[in-house]
């Protein structure tokens, strides 16, 4: 199967919102007609619309037998074993089909396994499967590597892991790209790629780094090096892009349909690519240790730095680089931005900088990211 996956999160739409289905019709016979057959879609993606229109643009249209589908069951809703059952026949009935190729349990992350323990929702899983309804089954994943090596272990039946990684989350400590993708090699499950572009942020980089891209390749679009960066990865099965026009459709088969992997002088310009971003960012966590140590409420300031470092990390045309983030779990076992009382016990200890008052803003700021 070709490395490419049409991610169905950010399908084309009209104005108002509507999905645009004739031209969802044309991407998805131009997939088809590349060699590409990997579709991703979940219960939640576009308001519950997502499942509905790839029956119409996708299921209606080919053979059962020409393409595969991955959905999401949306564990964040599940309150018994019995209502994920149900789910997933209303999963079906959306998709007109009678299975899918891949199950996954949606986002999971520390709260959610609970749900995922407390339900049995493996067990479900591996039932769906012996029943025929799913060939394969497995999660998409947001929390700590410590984390998923305990879900790992725990349920080895899982067959597949979905990641976001990409090259500028690859050394993020809270996204923790390449050490989850590490967790997964060791375990021996394949990756399936999400947010390889960060949502599209990786095509707007600043103009000094494209140069780069560009004198090294000047017919390929600066969106292939994230793609393609993370289709050569050797333990990665699927790299998943959210295309919501033709031209993207269009851009990323052009580089996909006979994929190279990234060579040496390509990797070595993402590494530049990846330290530069990371360089411009405004606070040097390590600078903050001393003032949580000191702090009586043990406000996680380490962690709340990298956090605002990534949510502050501005690219060219002033957008942000945003990375999805759950602030409470990261935190997990710290005190929050919001617990500081401004004491004063770590007044002067970052130099040039009101530690209370940067608090402040990394709660606004990251609260309700």
């Amino acid at each position: 199967m070709k490395k490419l996956g049409f991610g169905c999160m950010r399908l084309p739409v009209h104005g108002d919102g509507r999905i645009d289905m004739e031209t969802l019709k044309r991407m998805v016979d131009a997939f088809m007609a590349k060699g590409f057959t990997y579709f991703d879609t979940s219960y939640v993606y576009h308001n519950g619309n997502s499942e509905k229109v790839l029956k119409e643009a996708l299921v209606n249209r080919y053979p059962r037998d020409s393409f595969t589908i991955t959905t999401k069951s949306p564990v964040f809703m599940i309150q018994s074993q019995q209502q994920f059952f149900t789910i997933f026949q209303e999963q079906l009935d959306r998709l007109g089909t009678d299975h899918v190729d891949y199950y996954w349990l949606h986002a999971i992350n520390r709260n959610e396994y609970k749900t995922v323990q407390k339900y049995d929702l493996v067990g479900a899983l591996k039932q769906l499967q012996a029943e025929g309804k799913t060939k394969h089954i497995g999660m998409s994943y947001h929390d700590s590597p410590e984390l998923l090596d305990q879900i790992l272990t725990d349920h080895p039946e899982l067959e597949f892991v979905q990641l976001q990684l990409n090259y500028f989350d690859w050394d993020s400590p809270f996204v923790a790209s390449k050490e989850n993708y590490e967790v997964c090699r060791k375990h021996g499950k394949p990756v399936i790629v999400m947010e390889p572009l960060k949502g599209g942020n990786l095509v707007r980089l600043p103009s000094d780094l494209t140069a780069a891209m560009k004198a090294e390749d000047p017919d390929r679009s600066i969106a292939s090096w994230g793609i393609r960066f993370a289709a050569s990865l050797d333990n990665v099965y699927m790299v998943l892009s959210g295309m919501s026009d033709e031209a993207q459709m269009n851009d990323n088969l052009s580089y996909m349909e006979d994929f190279e992997p990234l060579n040496d002088k390509e990797q070595a310009i993402i590494r530049e690519t990846q330290q530069e971003l990371r360089a411009s960012m405004p606070y040097q966590p390590e600078d903050f240790r001393k003032a949580e140590e000191a702090c009586p409420k043990k406000i996680g300031m380490v962690k709340i730095v990298q956090m605002l470092n990534e949510r502050k990390a501005v690219v060219n045309d002033g957008k942000v680089i945003n990375t999805p983030i759950y602030y409470d779990i990261f935190l997990d076992g710290c005190g929050k931005a919001a617990d500081c009382d401004h004491c004063g016990k770590c007044a002067g200890m970052v130099k040039g900088i009101d530690v209370p008052q940067l608090l402040e803003e990394a709660d606004r700021r990251l609260r309700n990211w």
